[in-house]
């Protein structure tokens, strides 16, 4: 499996994209820096929203970047990979985001907790990073090789 591909760069700005509107906005579990600026005045509520603006203007570049590649992946490799394969790469891409995300932001920068509000729980960060981080990348791998071994038999 190629790791740098089209897909995984997708996977990556979507699974930061999604972390950003479920956990974010939905869930309102944290914001980029709750855990530095709790959200509780307008003003931290301010600062904290704008982070997560440049949060999602960051994800949104990476998607438009892996868009780019794809389009270019099109138009100079000899043919499309299967959806299976493709897939697979882009949940590796997610769980990509989900550790170097769950590590460095909330492990080593402390800028947020994947529970922050009300209380900070630190369970849900080990859960994170071995569920949406370790699993997702080895689901992606399973997905992304059941999908070139359709291919393979195809030929």
């Amino acid at each position: 499996m190629r790791v740098i591909s089209a897909a995984t760069i997708l996977g990556i700005g979507l699974g930061g994209f999604l972390d950003g509107i479920v956990l974010h906005q939905i869930a309102q579990w944290h914001n980029m820096g709750s855990a530095i600026v709790p959200p509780v005045t307008m003003d931290a509520m301010r600062r904290n929203m704008a982070w997560d603006g440049l949060f999602h203007l960051a994800t949104w570049t990476v998607t438009l970047v892996g868009i780019l590649m794809l389009r270019h992946e099109d138009r100079t490799r000899g043919g499309p990979e299967s959806l299976s394969s493709f897939v697979g790469h882009m949940v590796f891409g997610w769980g990509i985001f989900n550790l170097v995300e769950g590590i460095v932001d909330h492990q080593i920068l402390n800028l947020h907790h994947v529970r922050d509000m009300p209380a900070h729980v630190p369970l849900y960060d080990w859960v994170f990073l071995g569920v949406g981080g370790v699993g997702t990348i080895l689901l992606g791998v399973l997905i992304a090789r059941a999908g070139r071994r359709l291919v393979s038999a195809r030929s």
